[in-house]
């Protein structure tokens, strides 16, 4: 049967009846270990009883009422969001895109009710991704995902990863801040040193700029931090947050210091579904779990045991594997071969992936992960890399 979805994603040949904590089941009883999460969306793995729960108590209650009047499950999740963060406000969209959306628009509102309109435009960084609406993939300056889509939004400015002579070659008095991805997802899983961002933090309080972060991806957790900016000991002025938020169920929240968000005063910005009551209520019950306390701590220990399996493999397979990056739970393999060729050889083991730019294979557990899940995930990718290199040395010899 031909599918009616629009034909945008290149769908693999397999349907998922079932999941619990890491693992997902087809309907003939295929087994998967799931490392990619739906794209490091679900933080606690399937069928998490508490989100369940928290899901099934709110659906008792009205699942929609506009912003036109408050939503105490929206009050709540966005004061736990505050009182775990840098930030005193926030705003709910439904997705990461709609979220940093919000955060330009943000820091662009700011200058304008300074007097500074002209100074609208954000330094951003080669690799980025920050969403697929016409302002964010201006903002990611792809041009894959610019191509066929009209002129690009005017307003941002990029310059090469982790190049601070750039970032400051790039200053113009028309610039209202920098817009970076910590760890860059969907580039590469490629990690900004605390340095740099130090020096980043230090430029925008001696120029008057707004450090706004993507960390739609890296966030709630993911990197054995509640924000994967806490690694470098900087506070931003405007973060994006979304996927892991939610476990699973759609939701994005724009988090801003009281000053950077001075402008976004009534009727400044909008979203019919932003804090929804049904999504309010599951993030928090998210919140409930990664901010338990020994949580993240448990996620840094994790890391640390898959990044030790991971450099094994590499040791292992250096003519597979040739980079290991990450923080956290959050890693990507640089492959020698094609990383198509390595997610499917993963796919034949029974363990999913998620591929991104720079010939990287992301690998996003459910932050739920223990010992035992890592080392089947590194059984099966040693069985991968094995496959690869037979495969190889056959053509090689061919």
């Amino acid at each position: 049967m031909t599918s009616a979805l629009f034909p945008t994603y290149a769908r693999a040949d397999i349907q998922f009846a079932r999941g619990t904590g890491p693992w997902l089941f087809t309907e003939s009883g295929d087994q998967y270990l799931d490392f990619a999460s739906g794209v490091a969306v679900l933080s606690l793995g399937h069928d998490h009883p508490h989100l369940v729960k928290a899901l099934t108590d709110a659906a008792q209650k009205p699942w929609h009422v506009s912003n036109l009047f408050r939503i105490p499950q929206a009050e709540a999740l966005a004061q736990r969001l505050v009182a775990a963060s840098f930030a005193d406000l926030v705003f709910f969209a439904n997705s990461g895109a709609e979220a940093v959306e919000c955060a330009i628009k943000t820091a662009r509102k700011y200058h304008a009710v300074n007097g500074a309109p002209e100074r609208f435009r954000l330094i951003t960084f080669e690799g980025a991704f920050h969403g697929r609406t016409l302002a964010t993939i201006a903002a990611g300056g792809n041009h894959k995902y610019l191509d066929g889509f009209g002129p690009p939004l005017d307003g941002f400015d990029q310059v090469p990863f982790e190049d601070f002579n750039a970032v400051e070659a790039a200053l113009t008095p028309q610039s209202a801040g920098v817009l970076l991805e910590p760890v860059q997802g969907e580039g590469g899983l490629r990690v900004f040193s605390s340095e740099f961002l130090q020096k980043i933090r230090a430029l925008c309080d001696a120029r008057g700029l707004l450090l706004v972060l993507d960390e739609v991806q890296c966030g709630v957790g993911r990197t054995g931090r509640f924000l994967a900016c806490e690694h470098a000991g900087i506070k931003p002025d405007i973060v994006a947050l979304a996927k892991g938020l939610g476990g699973g169920f759609p939701i994005g929240a724009c988090l801003a210091t009281k000053e950077a968000a001075k402008g976004m005063t009534a009727g400044a910005h909008g979203s019919t579904f932003g804090g929804n009551p049904l999504a309010a209520a599951v993030g928090g019950a998210v919140l409930d779990i990664v901010l338990d306390p020994g949580f993240l701590a448990h996620v840094s220990q994790m890391g640390r045991q898959l990044r030790q399996q991971l450099m094994g493999l590499k040791a292992q397979f250096p003519t597979i594997i040739a980079e290991v990056r990450g923080e956290g739970l959050m890693f990507g393999l640089k492959t020698c071969v094609a990383n198509s060729d390595f997610a499917l050889a993963a796919r034949e083991e029974k363990l999913l992936s998620v591929l991104a730019g720079d010939n990287v294979v992301r690998l996003l557990p459910p932050l739920i992960i223990d010992e035992s899940h890592i080392l089947d995930a590194s059984m099966r990718l040693r069985n991968a890399c094995a496959r690869l290199s037979r495969t190889a040395k056959e053509l090689g010899a061919a």
